[in-house]
Formats: C-alpha cells, structure tokens, sequence
C-alpha cells in the first residue's frame, strides 16, 4: 500500500514550486526515517510515511489560491487517496490526523506520537541550508524581494515577513522551539545554527564588509 500511495500523491506535484516540489515530500521522508530511529518509543512508521507522501497534496492549490488550507483539504484528498489503495479507517484518521496537524501557521496540535514526528520531519526542512534555499525560491515564484535594508525585521509587522530575509528572522528562527521530540530538536539546533552563520554572513555582505 505504501508504494500505491506513493505513486498516487506523487501525481498532485507535477507542477509544484520548486518549494514545495516531490522533492520536497522525499526529504521529510527521509527525515522522518531518522526521527522514528532516534525516537525511544516505537512510532508506526506506515502511517508516517503515508502522512509525509500526503502532507502537502494540497499545496499547489493553495499557492494559487484555489483553497484556503492546504493541510485541511489534504486530510480530506488523503482520504479518498487512501481508500483507493485499502487502507482501513483507523489508519486513514490517524493519517489525516497528521496531516491536520502538520501546517506551521494552523492551530492543530499533534496529539500522537506519529503526528508528531510528521510536524518536525516537515519542519526541519524548512531549516538549514535547504530551508534557507527553499525560502528564497519561494519568495522568486512569489515574486517577494530578497531583501530590504528599509525594512528591517524589527520594523516589519506583518507575520511572515514582507522579505525572504525577514521570513527567515521571523519564522525559521522560531522552528526549534516548535520541535516536539528529542531528535527533531537535537536535529533542529544544528540546522538553526547554520540559519545563524548564514544571516550573518548576509548582513555583512550587504553592509559592505565581505
């Protein structure tokens, strides 16, 4: 089933922003392997992949504005994904669970063990040097700047960020905190550390100095 899912989720990234492409769903996955080796618990891994391969069906569609909440009408789509392929109820909850739950900017807590592992597998990747990539190819499809020394974090109001510069302040900065296992946050304080050096790295270029 797992190979049957795979296949099937892969058909909503045909044209996926670079962001949040099927290379993307490839990376958490791989993460979320090592978050369930590292964790002391036994996690069920099948209902966290099936999650990671439908986490972000909906993306796509949000990106363009046709639905508001991609986590929520993934959780739906996952459903009928999932019974197409002979997955019983109890796993399609507790995938759609996860998947509910998943979305940095919604207010779902992840109540099981596997939800919580697909939040930090989908969060890491947003950090280091592939969420940093990732944010500036976002903010190109977007068509946001880079960078405006006019408007420094500090001054910029709004949630995300009116720059990529200023999302990376904003939001990656602030993904260790929302770590919910061991390994998710032994895993996000050396990628957070990479963010660091990187943004010091760009304030002295900008200043001129490098």
């Amino acid at each position: 089933m797992l190979e049957a899912v795979r296949d099937r989720a892969r058909t909503y990234f045909e044209d996926a922003p670079p962001a949040h492409d099927w290379h993307h769903v490839q990376r958490v996955d791989r993460l979320a392997e090592t978050l369930c080796e590292r964790h002391p618990e036994p996690a069920d891994e099948r209902v966290v992949r099936l999650a990671v391969y439908c986490h972000d069906v909906g993306r796509t569609k949000e990106d363009r504005g046709e639905i508001d909440d991609h986590a929520t009408w993934g959780a739906r789509e996952a459903e009928r994904i999932l019974d197409d392929c002979g997955a019983d109820a109890a796993t399609i909850e507790r995938v759609q669970h996860c998947i509910r739950a998943h979305r940095y900017s919604n207010d779902v807590d992840p109540e099981t063990l596997e939800a919580k592992l697909v939040s930090d597998a989908d969060n890491l990747d947003a950090l280091g040097a592939v969420g940093v990539a990732r944010t500036f190819a976002h903010g190109g499809a977007i068509g946001e700047p880079i960078h405006d020394p006019a408007t420094p974090p500090a001054a910029d109001g709004t949630d995300a960020g009116l720059t990529q510069y200023n999302h990376v302040h904003k939001k990656l900065l602030e993904l260790p905190d929302r770590m919910y296992t061991d390994a998710g946050r032994d895993l996000a304080a050396d990628r957070v550390g990479f963010v660091r050096e990187y943004l010091g790295r760009f304030d002295d270029e900008v200043a001129g100095k490098r």
